[in-house]
């Protein structure tokens, strides 16, 4: 397996289904299409991000690509470039449910070089707390949001502006592990 993406967050995931894949980071464009929704534009970008290290890849070795998205309504909120960005993400997110989208690709190649592939994604809604400005900047001064969609790490300190979740944590730390697993697996088989 090659992970097409340097999330430690991934990493961590998947070595929690005993899996310790190659690290292979895809640099893709990640802009956002106009009039692409926030599902579609995820699964694009990890197929994309798994097309660009398929070429690594030995004959039946699995590329995983993935992208996560933070989305209010129309609005997709990706990883900010600094903290103003960040604590402008976290205010418009204070106190409102929001979605986070999570696509996941998987291509391989047999011995003859037929390539396969499987796209899937899995959202979760995340609903915060109001946020004071306080907690706000304070959270900002940390090195948690610069890094992440939407400007907060659930399985951070962010987990205390969370009110309530529906649907898989792991999908908003970054991979729906359990769905993961079983769409590998499927793929896997189909060699």
């Amino acid at each position: 397996m090659i992970l097409a993406s340097a999330s430690p967050r991934r990493r961590e995931l998947l070595a929690v289904a005993g899996y310790t894949p190659r690290v292979s980071p895809a640099n893709v464009d990640e802009t956002r299409r106009e009039g692409e929704d926030p599902v579609a534009l995820v699964c694009r970008l990890a197929e994309e991000k798994a097309a660009a290290v398929s070429t690594e890849a030995a004959p039946y070795e699995v590329v995983v690509g993935a992208d996560t998205i933070v989305w209010l309504g129309d609005e997709t909120l990706g990883k900010p470039a600094n903290a103003d960005e960040a604590r402008s993400m976290l205010e418009r997110l204070s106190g409102k449910t929001h979605a986070v989208t999570t696509g996941v690709a998987l291509i391989a190649k047999d011995a003859s070089g037929h390539e396969r592939r499987r796209v899937f994604s899995d959202t979760t809604d995340v609903t915060f707390f109001e946020l004071t400005p306080a907690e706000i900047e304070a959270y900002v001064k940390g090195d948690e949001p610069l890094d992440k969609a939407g400007a907060y790490a659930i399985q951070g300190a962010a987990r205390l502006f969370v009110k309530a979740i529906e649907g898989n944590y792991d999908n908003v730390v970054g991979l729906p592990l359990g769905r993961f697993v079983r769409e590998f697996l499927a793929f896997s088989k189909e060699f």
